[in-house]
């Protein structure tokens, strides 16, 4: 799931010193990123302007940063590779965000008497504005911004509100709560497996579906009690691929019930579990999750991570029914 991380372009405003501070705050900032995305969602950094063009330090540019040596490697491919989208307003379909960004709006937002775009369009979104620390005014899990607006009577209205902010990576867990909501909020609203199949890549990036995967979620119906266990283990599994960038694929410490086949099965029954891949391939799908309400199956196929900074991916190869085995024949 595409989750909106906002810029706060005012913590862009005073450069680090020199060099060194600049990638310690970088450093802080790529750890604040990856927090959130432990918790099970897809980052997407939204900015006023284009991010690479931020000026660290004298002389010493995001671009630089990119191509200085002296960084950590997976540092910097973490940044290249992250999804980054401006101005704020790109693809949102909230035209009040697109006033705020262009000074059209009938309300404005400012921090300590600046106007505050990104803040207060992280308001308008409730979602959560990321900063770089770049002052201690940053460093708080929370923000309190001034909210200007016209009331009926024309008069202006002066009010403070609070915002969810981040600047370490520690702030992140006081907002696990709410990145949650958003979540559940999302899922809830997938109301069949046609839409389910339909937002696939959406709510679940880490994620590839076999062919035949689709129509066995576009069987599934509104309100079909296999529905929402179906959604919720691929939403679990997409939480664990979003956290495995290295070593095996491992399902413990999710709400994940995994098992293999015994051998006998696999022997008597391997033709049942062998389902052609996305890239033409066919694969032995063994490993499998067990929905036990409903007693289906989601059969998945991990693949390993090309490079240690970015999240593996993981097959689906069969949601449906127990596949026969040696003991249950269906």
């Amino acid at each position: 799931m595409d989750f909106d991380l906002i810029l706060n372009e005012l913590s862009l405003r005073n450069p680090a010193p020199n060099e060194q501070e600049a990638q310690q705050r970088m450093s802080e900032l790529i750890k604040t990123i990856q927090a959130v995305k432990a918790q099970g969602v897809k980052v997407i950094l939204r900015t006023k302007e284009d991010f690479y063009t931020t000026i660290l330090a004298p002389n010493y540019p995001l671009r630089r940063w990119l191509n200085d040596k002296n960084i950590n490697q997976i540092e910097r491919q973490y940044i290249k590779i992250l999804a980054t989208t401006s101005p704020f307003s790109t693809d949102i379909v909230n035209s009040e965000v697109q006033d705020i960004e262009n000074n059209a709006s009938l309300f404005e937002f400012r921090h300590q008497g600046e106007m505050a775009i990104g803040l207060g369009i992280a308001y308008v979104l409730e979602t959560i504005a990321i900063s770089l620390l770049s002052e201690e005014c940053w460093d708080c899990n929370r923000l309190e911004i001034e909210f200007i607006s016209l009331d009926e009577d024309k008069e202006i209205v002066h009010e403070l509100v609070k915002i969810f902010h981040v600047s370490r990576s520690t702030h992140v867990q006081e907002h696990a709560n709410l990145i949650q909501k958003i979540q559940e909020h999302i899922y809830r609203q997938v109301s069949n497996g046609v839409e389910m199949w339909n937002r696939r890549e959406e709510l679940f990036p880490n994620l590839e579906f076999c062919h035949a995967v689709r129509r066995q979620l576009e069987d599934i119906r509104t309100g079909q009690l296999e529905l929402q266990p179906v959604l919720k283990k691929l939403f679990e599994l997409q939480k664990c691929c979003e956290n495995w960038n290295n070593g095996s694929f491992n399902t413990e410490g999710y709400p994940l019930e995994e098992s293999g086949e015994s051998q006998p099965t696999l022997e008597k029954y391997f033709k049942e579990r062998t389902f052609l891949c996305p890239d033409g391939k066919e694969r032995l799908f063994e490993r499998h999750i067990k929905l036990r309400v409903c007693n289906w199956r989601i059969h998945f196929f991990p693949e390993q991570p090309v490079f240690p900074e970015q999240s593996g991916t993981v097959i689906i190869g069969y949601i449906g029914r127990h596949l026969p085995t040696v003991k249950y024949r269906t």
